[in-house]
């Protein structure tokens, strides 16, 4: 690794004004690609949430007041009251899958990481 000081470049420096010192280093570095997984978890609560408002209109018999009934209870349930609970849930799964399949393209695709020489500059000006 060689280090390098360099004058500034452009004409020399008065007294009044500042002068920069850039130092080069050249350095060893790990480089690897890696999944972004905000991008995964957003995309798998999209689909969780896409996935609530298909089952919300696909099933279920509304009555004449406009509710749902429910199986296990005689209470009843608007078309909204249906779609907060399941994208609740719905949603919930589908952060989980996507944070899942993120970590695995992490393991599978994050192993693959190269070793590269980096070029490091560091300028300091000097008053």
């Amino acid at each position: 690794m060689a280090d390098q000081t360099h004058a500034p470049q452009g004409a020399a420096a008065s007294a009044d004004t500042s002068a920069e010192l850039i130092e080069e280093r050249v350095e060893a570095a790990t480089v690897r690609r890696a999944p972004k997984i905000a991008v995964f978890l957003i995309l798998g609560a999209a689909l969780g949430v896409l996935a609530a408002v298909i089952l919300t209109f696909a099933f279920g018999d509304v009555d004449t007041s406009g509710l749902e009934s429910s199986a296990v209870s005689a209470v009843g349930y608007t078309k909204g009251q249906v779609f907060g609970f399941l994208a609740v849930v719905c949603g919930t799964i589908g952060l989980a899958l996507g944070g899942i399949v993120a970590l695995i393209l992490e393991w599978t695709v994050g192993r693959r990481s190269r070793r590269v020489q980096v070029d490091r500059e560091t300028i300091t000006t000097v008053d």
